[in-house]
């Protein structure tokens, strides 16, 4: 038990020391949450989510933009305390420069991946570090004579912490993050970083069981933006 806690503490500095180098060099990274609740080793979570951004400041004159996004889950457990995240599905974008109409860009595919590593438990609390990723291509449109494609990159740190009640377990955490909006018009390419000032978010959240092995997830996401993710998910 001892060399298996001494295991778990060497990968979270690793995967700390990693975040701290990456947030230095490109100031962060946004993407719902799973919860704290992991699948055990060899288990699989399945499971149905719905993640609507309903504000993200982009820097300067680029204003801000909205998405809504469909996924199917997956989550397996590689140990006890590690867990892969993956996700697909698809996603919209709408972008609102400052001064100019706002680019709707149709649902297509969207698809992310993370991990959560828990690094301390009690019969009650639990505490969770995870990176999750997604990304969202919706279909091109075009305004007058003018081809618009566009792809989100979502992405952020977060570490949370959650209380058992038996029949609700919420969760508070902080994370860090970054959406990237990449903007193609005609043949000349743009990446937009989000607003650098507005990277620190809270996250607050909770499982709700249903049944033994059923149970659903609501999320909000503020500070660094106006997210809420919902899903209903299942333990094999």
């Amino acid at each position: 038990m001892k060399r298996l806690f001494n295991v778990k503490c060497v990968m979270f500095n690793v995967v700390l020391l990693y975040t701290l180098h990456f947030t230095h060099y490109t100031v962060c990274y946004a993407a719902p949450c799973y919860g704290t609740k992991l699948p055990e080793k060899n288990k699989i979570f399945l499971g149905v989510q719905t993640h609507s951004i309903f504000k993200r400041y982009l820097i300067a004159e680029e204003g801000k933009l909205r998405s809504w996004q469909d996924f199917l889950l997956l989550s397996y457990g590689v140990f006890d305390w590690l867990s892969l995240d993956l996700k697909g599905g698809a996603g919209y974008i709408k972008e609102h420069p400052i001064g100019s109409d706002e680019l709707d860009y149709p649902s297509s595919f969207a698809g992310g991946y993370g991990f959560r590593l828990k690094f301390y438990e009690t019969q009650r609390i639990k505490a969770v570090f995870g990176f999750q990723h997604i990304s969202v291509h919706p279909r091109a449109i075009n305004v007058g004579s003018t081809k618009h494609k566009a792809v989100l990159d979502d992405w952020q740190f977060s570490l949370l912490c959650s209380y058992d009640f038996k029949k609700i377990v919420p969760y508070l955490g902080l994370r860090w993050s970054r959406i990237d909006y990449i903007h193609w018009q005609d043949e000349s390419r743009k990446r937009v970083k989000s607003d650098r000032t507005k990277s620190a978010g809270l996250i607050a959240g909770f499982d709700l069981p249903i049944t033994k092995n059923l149970w659903l997830n609501l999320e909000g996401n503020f500070l660094d933006s106006q997210a809420l993710a919902a899903s209903l998910n299942y333990s094999f």
